[in-house]
């Protein structure tokens, strides 16, 4: 079978197909208008109205600090152990106590 036929014979079996495909969908029974429309019992309240903008705070500029400064502090405190030990601090206390509960870790 050369290409050009196989092409054409694809063709003419997509041609046929699209129609019958209409006529399937074509077939299936429509809702009576009594459950499409509202009536006065199966109405539904619109939805609530919520505006995008709500708790919408507007843009404030930080005070910066100068970074030469920001990079001497950190150094008079510690560098970055001490910021470590600062949020180690500020874990949970429920977290210390399920720590402290837990067995030790087996020494190999």
């Amino acid at each position: 079978m050369s290409i050009h036929r196989f092409f054409k014979m694809s063709v003419a079996l997509a041609l046929l197909a699209g129609p019958l495909g209409m006529i399937s969908t074509a077939a299936q029974p429509v809702p009576p208008v009594s459950q499409v429309a509202p009536t006065a019992g199966n109405v539904m309240p619109p939805p609530a109205y919520r505006s995008a903008f709500e708790g919408y705070q507007p843009y404030s500029d930080e005070k910066t600090v100068d970074w030469k400064q920001a990079n001497d502090t950190a150094g008079q405190i510690g560098g970055w152990r001490a910021y470590a030990r600062e949020s180690s601090q500020d874990a949970s206390p429920g977290d210390a106590a399920r720590a402290a509960s837990s067995p030790a870790p087996a020494k190999p």
